[in-house]
C-alpha cells in the first residue's frame, strides 16, 4: 500500500550538483530504512546510499562516497539524496526505495518508486 514518489533529476553538466528527493506515504515510513538505489541503460539495477530509520547512520557504494549524501526528515517522509561532482558514469534512472536496513543493503527490497532521470554530459 506504500507509495515512494521520486522527484529532482534533470539534465547537468559533469561537476555539477543535483538534490533527489523522495516522498513517501501510505505506510509507517519512518520506520523503515530508506535508500536510493539507480540503473543506467543497458546495466543491472546497483545500490547506491541507504540510511537507517532514525537518520543516525549511512551506507554509500563506492563509486559515490565522498560525493552524494543521503539524508532523511522523519516528520516529513521524505528521504534526499545531494549527489555532487557528477560524473556521465552517474547516467541513469535513480530508483527510491524502502525496507529493512539488511534488506536494503542486501538489494532484497521489492517496494520501490517509479525513478527519476539523471543525465550527466560531460
Amino acid at each position: 500500500q506504500g507509495r515512494l514518489v521520486e522527484s529532482g533529476g534533470g539534465l547537468v553538466q559533469a561537476g555539477g550538483s543535483l538534490r533527489l528527493t523522495c516522498a513517501a506515504s501510505g505506510r509507517t515510513d519512518s520506520g523503515y530504512a530508506m535508500g536510493w538505489f539507480r540503473q543506467a541503460s543497458g546495466k543491472e539495477r546497483e545500490f547506491v546510499a541507504v540510511i537507517n530509520r532514525g537518520g543516525t547512520n549511512t551506507y554509500y557504494s563506492d563509486s559515490v562516497k565522498g560525493r552524494f549524501t543521503i539524508s532523511r526528515d522523519n516528520a516529513k517522509n521524505t528521504v534526499y539524496l545531494q549527489m555532487n561532482s557528477l560524473k556521465p558514469e552517474d547516467t541513469a534512472v535513480y530508483y527510491c526505495a524502502a525496507g529493512a536496513l539488511g534488506a536494503l543493503l542486501a538489494s532484497t527490497t521489492d517496494n520501490w518508486g517509479e525513478g527519476t532521470l539523471v543525465t550527466v554530459s560531460s
